[in-house]
């Protein structure tokens, strides 16, 4: 899970299904069921606390954005005086908000819900994803060269000065096949630690398909 602090008073959670289910929890449990749902929601919150000593007084104020992949969450920690509320909500206006005191878990599965119809009632399952970071693009087009899997989804990404590989393997392929691609495409990058979501969201797109295609086609 990635945590960034937005200000004083607002976190952001990108947290995919894998990690959620390394966490304990089920994937469909946290959308139908109140009380697991709040434990992760909790949990996420005492991270937080722990990693930014972001306090949870007074009323809160929460964004969910339900993804492919798994969910970003923006928390908000109302200023109460004389008895008022004040809210400062750093996200754009086309976004779903709930108040704390609503169940989270009915917020969170209408969010789901209306992912799961965008996907035509489709969920990506058992999929192996990784991203990889590359400091030079020199190692991305070398990459590019040496590897030829036409049909592995693969995006490239520019962020915060350095490139990324978003590869996705599906199940045509045996955990000992992805394994030595996995290991073949460490030659040339480091697996990173940051989501596809905040790439995609903050990043500049390169390729959104057939990115390691592209740089071959169009880097000698």
């Amino acid at each position: 899970m990635e945590i960034e602090r937005i200000n004083e008073s607002t976190v952001k959670f990108y947290i995919t299904y894998t990690d959620i289910e390394d966490r304990g929890f089920d994937r469909d449990e946290i959308w139908y069921n109140r009380e697991r749902g709040e434990e992760l929601f909790f949990d996420m919150i005492n991270e937080a606390h722990d990693l930014e000593n972001f306090e949870i007084e007074g009323p809160l104020w929460i964004q969910v954005q339900a993804l492919d992949q798994g969910m970003e969450i923006v928390v908000t920690r109302g200023q109460v005086t004389d008895g008022n509320v004040k809210l400062e909500i750093p996200v754009s206006e086309n976004k779903e908000e709930a108040p704390v005191d609503d169940n989270i878990v009915d917020m969170l599965d209408e969010q789901y819900r209306s992912s799961k119809s965008d996907r035509n009632g489709s969920l990506e399952s058992e999929d192996l994803e990784i991203v990889i970071s590359f400091q030079d693009m020199e190692d991305l087009i070398s990459l590019s060269k040496a590897f030829h899997v036409s049909d592995v989804h693969n995006e490239v990404y520019f962020f915060e000065n350095r490139y990324y590989l978003y590869l996705v393997f599906d199940q045509r392929y045996t955990e000992d096949e992805q394994d030595n691609m996995v290991s073949h495409v460490l030659e040339y990058g480091n697996e990173s630690d940051l989501s596809i979501f905040r790439i995609r969201e903050y990043g500049t797109t390169i390729a959104s398909e057939y990115g390691l295609q592209t740089f071959n086609e169009n880097f000698s």
